[in-house]
């Protein structure tokens, strides 16, 4: 069954969720980043 753009219904789907994963592992990452350069700033005090 096609759905928009001519992707399957389940290929939207599957992007969607694909699309959304990938904003949360951006978001941890962003906070491991955050996370490492205060944890050096701390250790080079």
């Amino acid at each position: 069954m096609e759905g928009r753009g001519g992707f399957l219904t389940g290929d939207v789907a599957e992007l969607k969720r694909l699309r959304a994963e990938n904003a949360q592992l951006r978001m941890e990452r962003d906070v491991l980043k955050r996370s490492v350069v205060l944890w050096v700033n701390e250790a080079t005090k």
